[in-house]
C-alpha cells in the first residue's frame, strides 16, 4: 500500500509533472515506422505523455512530430495535407514544415514576416529499429541513441507490435515484472500456445510454489523468479526492467524473446509495445502469422489504425465462462496479452493504490515503485535518471535450471548478458 500523494506522482505523465519530467529525459517510441510509409504520405494522430500531437513525414522523407493543431485557430492537423515540404491546414491554409515552423500564411504578405513568429512545439525524431522514436524532454540533456537487443538486429529477425491499453501505464508495466501471476492467469496458454507449449520451462513455470530475488541493475532491476524443477533443482525466470517501462519477458528454449514497453498516452491510457526478436535466426513464417492473429504475447487488432485490441472491455474481452470452468483459459479469456489487459484494466484508469495489501511476491513491483519515485525526486535536484546509457540497456531475459545451492546472482548475471548474434539462455 502507498500513500495517495505517491500514487499521483508515479502516475501522472503530463508536462511539468515528476514522473512527465523524468519520462521526458528518454528517447520515447512514438510510432511504428510503419505508420509512416513514405514521403507525404497522411499524417498520424500521436497521443503521448498527456500531449496530443501529429507525425508527418514530408516530401524529402524527414520526419515531424509537433503539436496537432494549428495556431490560426485551433483546428486538428489530422485534416492536413501532407504536400511539398510540409502540412497545411485545410481551413485557411496555414503550412508548417517538420520543425513545426509556419512557411506560409496565404492571407498575409510574405514581406511581413508574420510565418517567423508562428512555430508549434515540436519533437526531434529518428527512426531505429522499425520504430519512430521521438525525445520531448531538454535538448541540452538529450541521451544516446537506444541500444536495446532488438534494435541492433536486422528486420527480418523482429517482429513489432503495439495494442492500446485502456489503463494508465504503471499497472500495465507492474504486470510485465511480476512473474508470479504466470502459474495463475496464463497456465492454459503456456501449454497450448505454439510459442511457448512443449518446452521444460511451460511445464516448470505452473507451479505456484514461487520465491524471488531481486537485484537492482544500472538501469532498473534484474527479477529472479524460483520455482521448484526436478528434484534438487529450481528453476529460474529472469526477467528484466529497464527505466523507465520496459520489460524483458523470461524465454522459453527454441523460441524467440519478447518484451514489451509500457508507454503513456495520458494518465489514463498507455500504448503498450510488444517486441518480439531472435538474435540468431530470422522469425519463420509460421511465428510471424501466429503473432499476427494474436498468437504468443500479442494481441488480434481492430484493423482501423486505432490499435484497439479485437477483445476489449466493450464486449468482456471475449469472456468464455465454459472455457473458464475447464480451465483451457484460466481466466475464460484467450490470449496472454488480452488476459493481462482485461484485469489491468478492471482496475480502472488508474489504480488506487492506497487499497492495496501487498505479499513477498510483489517485492518486485515495490522496487520498482521506488527507483521512479526516487529518480524523479532525484531530477528535481538535477540529477539525471538511470538508464538513459546504451550500456544499462545491453541485456537479456533468461530461464535457466539450477542445483537448488547453486550461485544464482553469478549465474543469472552471465545469463543475461546480450551478445548480439549469440544464443540466449532459456530452458
Amino acid at each position: 500500500m502507498i500513500r495517495a500523494e505517491d500514487n499521483e506522482l508515479l502516475t501522472q505523465s503530463g508536462p511539468g509533472t515528476p514522473m512527465g519530467d523524468v519520462f521526458r529525459r528518454y528517447w520515447i517510441p512514438a510510432l511504428l515506422a510503419s505508420e509512416l510509409p513514405g514521403p507525404d504520405c497522411p499524417p498520424v494522430r500521436v497521443s503521448l505523455l498527456s500531449e496530443r500531437l501529429i507525425a508527418f513525414k514530408d516530401t524529402d522523407g524527414k520526419i515531424g512530430l509537433m503539436d496537432e493543431f494549428c495556431a490560426h485557430r485551433g483546428v486538428s492537423l489530422w485534416f492536413g495535407r501532407n504536400e511539398e515540404g510540409g502540412i497545411r491546414c485545410p481551413y485557411h491554409g496555414w503550412k508548417y514544415d517538420t520543425s513545426g515552423q509556419c512557411v506560409e500564411v496565404p492571407s498575409e504578405p510574405a514581406s511581413s514576416g508574420f510565418c517567423a513568429k508562428i512555430k508549434l512545439k515540436s519533437y526531434p525524431c529518428v527512426e531505429l529499429g522499425g520504430v519512430i522514436w521521438t525525445y520531448m524532454g531538454p535538448k541540452e540533456h538529450m541521451p544516446p541513441l537506444p541500444e536495446f537487443e532488438w534494435t541492433q538486429l536486422p528486420s527480418s529477425h523482429v517482429y513489432l507490435s503495439k495494442r492500446w491499453q485502456e489503463s494508465n501505464y504503471l499497472q500495465a508495466m507492474e504486470g510485465g515484472i511480476d512473474s508470479s501471476h504466470v502459474s495463475f492467469l496464463h497456465s492454459g496458454d503456456i501449454s497450448r500456445d505454439p510459442l511457448h507449449k512443449g518446452t521444460d520451462g511451460a511445464k516448470y513455470a505452473r507451479s505456484t510454489n514461487t520465491t524471488f530475488d531481486i537485484h537492482e541493475s544500472s538501469g532498473g532491476l534484474m527479477i529472479g523468479a524460483r520455482r521448484p524443477a526436478d528434484p534438487g533443482f529450481h528453476y529460474w525466470r529472469i526477467t528484466q526492467w529497464m527505466m523507465p517501462w520496459y520489460t524483458l519477458i523470461p524465454p522459453y528454449k527454441g523460441n524467440a524473446l519478447n518484451g514489451h514497453a509500457w508507454v503513456p498516452m495520458d494518465d489514463n491510457n498507455c500504448m503498450a509495445w510488444t517486441m518480439t526478436f531472435h538474435p540468431t535466426r530470422p522469425l519463420t513464417e509460421e511465428e510471424v502469422s501466429l503473432m499476427e492473429k494474436g498468437g504468443g504475447v500479442h494481441a488480434d487488432l481492430i484493423p482501423d489504425g486505432s490499435f484497439r485490441p479485437v477483445a476489449n472491455m466493450d464486449n468482456d474481452y471475449l469472456m468464455d465462462r465454459e472455457a473458464q470452468r475447464q480451465k483451457i483459459y484460466y481466466s475464460g479469456i484467450k490470449g496472454i496479452a488480452i488476459q493481462d489487459a482485461s484485469l489491468q484494466e478492471s482496475m480502472g484508469p488508474i489504480a488506487d493504490r492506497t487499497k492495496e495489501n501487498l505479499v513477498s511476491t510483489d517485492n518486485a513491483i515495490i522496487m520498482a515503485r521506488m527507483r521512479l519515485k526516487k529518480a524523479a525526486k532525484s531530477l528535481a535536484k538535477g540529477t539525471p535518471p538511470p538508464g538513459l546509457e546504451p550500456e544499462s540497456q545491453k541485456v537479456r531475459s533468461a530461464s535457466f535450471i539450477l542445483p537448488e545451492d547453486g550461485p544464482f546472482k553469478q549465474t543469472a548475471v552471465e545469463a543475461t548478458e546480450m551478445k548480439i548474434g549469440e544464443p540466449f539462455v532459456a530452458v
